[in-house]
């Protein structure tokens, strides 16, 4: 009871902020902003949607094939497509309510293939973390190759802090001391709190990625990963491509784009508010102003949300007939003896 409740009081807590973030967001702007802002989102051009949903729904497809490859290491091995539509039930599950989503996707591949659902918990913990590790990886590029251009725009919002830290040594020293006391007192309390769930939870996830490069067809599972992800960052340059104010700017910005936006989806229930604020924000990186970087933020934080909602909803109604159909055809390819 305690457990729930406190996971209610996150899941409130996170969707406030949500709000707050849109909210303010909106309040900021005045009344011929708002106008300026639904005229910039009536711009996209929508031909573009359909290769996005199109792409969108592919890396989903990706997403569940490369699943199965995990279930084949404890030897479970369900169809395709009801791998699919767990995954995309999972995804709406997730919107309502987070976590809820790997929860929903196990039990219902378990009910339909017949398998048993706790065995898969370990496979969904190993592709979280593999999937974290792919984040950081895509993260550490984008802040490498454009890091100009992003250290620029920081400069220019809360001053050169490279400039004032160089000449402040005593500062400089002072923070690489309180850095390297915090690393000590991490250390400390992970060799005494070895127990701990935070500890735990991280030892199971550095377990889930090194799980998978043991696995028997693991460069199809990193070549599923490679695909998905640059599925994800395609789908954000044709939306870039789709609006006027931001059809210039190039593939490595929504590379960019992709690692700021990932972090929004963690911190907010489907990424509510919080998505497109920091779309918005790093697109100012690029000289993009507010109003078109805010269309494009909420340009593509929708398409993904209502894709995931209708896929989700398709996959809701399909499984049952689905199912329902096979086992009759299992039925009669093999009957059973009188």
């Amino acid at each position: 009871m305690k457990k729930a409740l406190v996971t209610i009081l996150q899941y409130v807590l996170f969707l406030g902020l949500g709000i707050y973030i849109i909210y303010h967001m909106v309040h900021e702007l005045t009344d011929e902003q708002q106008t300026q802002l639904i005229t910039a989102i009536k711009s996209v051009n929508l031909l573009y949607l359909i290769p996005i949903a199109i792409i969108g729904t592919l890396s989903h497809y990706f997403r569940a094939l490369r699943w199965r490859y995990l279930l084949e290491t404890i030897d479970l091995h369900p169809t395709a497509i009801n791998t699919m539509f767990a995954v995309m039930i999972g995804y709406v599950a997730n919107l309502v309510f987070p976590r809820a989503g790997e929860v929903a996707k196990c039990t219902v591949l378990a009910k339909y293939e017949q398998m048993p659902a706790h065995k898969m918990v370990g496979t969904i913990v190993a592709e979280r973390a593999f999937d974290v590790l792919c984040l950081g990886i895509i993260t550490c590029f984008a802040f490498i190759v454009e890091f100009k251009r992003i250290n620029f725009y920081i400069s220019e919002k809360v001053g050169n802090l490279n400039d004032k830290l160089i000449a402040n040594q005593q500062l400089l020293i002072t923070v690489a001391a309180i850095g390297l006391g915090i690393s000590v007192l991490l250390f400390i309390l992970y060799k005494k709190n070895k127990d701990s769930k935070i500890v735990k939870l991280i030892n199971e996830l550095i377990h889930g990625i090194f799980s998978i490069f043991r696995m028997k067809k693991k460069w199809q599972f990193l070549g599923y990963s490679v695909l998905i992800w640059f599925l994800y960052i395609l789908q954000l340059y044709l939306g870039l491509l789709s609006l006027p104010a931001t059809a210039h700017l190039s593939f490595m910005s929504s590379i960019v784009v992709l690692a700021y936006g990932s972090f929004g989806i963690i911190a907010t229930p489907g990424g509510i508010g919080a998505y497109t604020y920091l779309v918005a924000q790093i697109l100012g990186a690029y000289n993009i102003a507010d109003i078109p970087a805010q269309a494009f933020g909420w340009i593509a934080w929708a398409m993904q949300t209502v894709l995931i909602i209708v896929l989700g909803i398709l996959s809701l109604l399909l499984i049952h007939p689905y199912n329902k159909k096979r086992n009759v055809q299992a039925g009669m390819d093999n009957p059973k003896d009188s």
